[in-house]
């Protein structure tokens, strides 16, 4: 089987799947089959279990995958069948890129920065600190060629094949139990933060830890851990961290605008009909852009309750945390493209994109903002 063989057919021109319309209501965009799968009776049934990295109550997150899930369905007239799961019920939350690799999960749901043991490389895909905004991002991934060097890279390393699923925009910087004024205070520090992010943070003082979502809160609680990042507002509400901890952190400078994913062996992948390959895609775009829309909804309401009914206290990173975290990640940065020739081949084209867009945001979108922002005070 060549790995290579799927990129022929990513990038196959003719779509099966016309639009016919969009609803307004919850924007389920009922997108109309024209008879490409329904009257193809040579389709065969196929049944996918989903590995995810999330408890089923994860509101946006486990929903992503929910929404790929219903949304291949309604593309194949059901035909063709994904099943998320749990974390811990086809594997534990942290290992699904393993399962899919080895075949015995077929699709995976969660983010690659779990698995920078993997490689550097893996970052990429989730997003990088102090990189890309939600938008920033979604333009390098489907227009600046992000997303064709990651599928390169992750066909050769690990026999997969990935798509963004949502993206939580900037996150905050996370729980603490105890203030931070300074980037001393991080001395000794028990975080729960994964990736090149947590490597960035134990230079800073920290020790990383790395736990699943379902298992963060009674961490907290035991005290375990001092601190933990997860997502926003609106997901750490849900997981009730304004219970074990007082003080919130932003911004979370290590996910500017960071990208779930779901992974698919890529022997499985080439094995499905095109009809099916491009019914994943499309799944994939509609909650790449549903997520980021949910948590910009929902946060700013969640964020209110947290400070006027939870009793948060709010506070930024102070500038000299942000000013040696910043000098950290790209010396982490450098040494990565050192040592990974993937690495270094994907951050130079990254960099140069990087550059170029953070200038035009820099100009058009900052200065707007920084105007609204200024009217209102």
């Amino acid at each position: 089987m060549e790995r290579r063989r799927f990129l022929g057919m990513a990038a196959a021109g003719a779509a099966v799947l016309g639009v016919a319309g969009c609803e307004q209501a919850g924007f389920m965009l009922p997108i109309q089959v024209a008879g490409a799968v329904a009257e193809d009776a040579s389709l065969p049934a196929v049944e996918w279990q989903m590995a995810t990295s999330w408890p089923p109550d994860l509101d946006s997150i486990f929903w992503s995958a929910q929404v790929v899930a219903e949304r291949v369905a309604a593309l194949t007239d059901g035909k063709f069948v994904i099943l998320p799961r749990a974390a811990g019920e086809l594997a534990p939350g942290l290992e699904v890129l393993n399962v899919v690799e080895e075949g015995a999960v077929p699709i995976g749901h969660t983010v690659s920065h779990y698995y920078a043991h993997r490689g550097a490389v893996t970052a990429f895909s989730t997003g990088l600190p102090f990189g890309l905004t939600v938008r920033q991002q979604n333009a390098w991934l489907y227009e600046g060629g992000g997303l064709k060097l990651l599928h390169e890279a992750y066909a050769s390393r690990f026999n997969i094949i990935q798509f963004p699923v949502g993206n939580s925009g900037v996150q905050m910087g996370g729980w603490f139990n105890k203030e931070i004024n300074a980037v001393s205070d991080l001395a000794g520090l028990k975080m729960r933060i994964p990736g090149m992010a947590g490597q960035v943070m134990e230079r800073l003082g920290v020790a990383p830890q790395m736990l699943p979502g379902n298992e963060i809160f009674q961490a907290l609680e035991s005290g375990a851990i001092d601190a933990a990042e997860w997502i926003g507002p609106y997901e750490d509400e849900r997981m009730n961290f304004h219970k074990v901890a007082s003080y919130y952190y932003y911004p979370g400078w290590w996910d500017p605008g960071a990208s779930v994913e779901i992974q698919i062996n890529l022997d499985k992948w080439n094995d499905l009909p095109q009809q099916y390959q491009e019914a994943l895609k499309t799944a994939a775009y509609e909650a790449n852009v549903r997520v980021t829309a949910r948590y910009d909804a929902r946060n700013p309401a969640a964020l209110h309750r947290l400070i006027n009914d939870g009793g948060v206290n709010l506070r930024p990173f102070p500038n000299d945390l942000m000013t040696a975290a910043e000098e950290s990640t790209f010396e982490l940065f450098d040494e990565n493209a050192a040592a990974d020739a993937d690495f270094a081949s994907i951050y130079k084209e990254w960099s140069a994109f990087r550059e170029a867009i953070q200038a035009w945001h820099g100009l058009a979108e900052r200065s707007y903002l920084q105007y609204v922002g200024r009217s209102r005070n």
